[in-house]
């Protein structure tokens, strides 16, 4: 079964319901911690948090890259 995030759900199909919300997920995290979580939307793997609280998305291969970038 495919999750996808709120905010994936908010930009692409607000009609459709979210399986969970980046942001509370990135919540839960202490610094410089990753919960592995896939969103088939975007296609990240993982949320993160840096040690400078900065919330970051894993793209596998690509690495981790800054929330920001990827949901505007």
């Amino acid at each position: 079964m495919a999750d996808f995030s709120k905010q994936w759900c908010e930009i692409n199909d607000p009609e459709m319901p979210h399986d969970f919300d980046i942001l509370e997920e990135a919540h839960k995290l202490k610094p410089d911690y990753y919960v592995s979580i896939i969103c088939e939307g975007f296609g990240f793997l993982g949320i993160g948090k840096t040690s400078d609280d900065k919330i970051q998305l894993y793209f596998g291969p690509d690495g981790w890259i800054d929330y920001d970038k990827i949901v505007k």
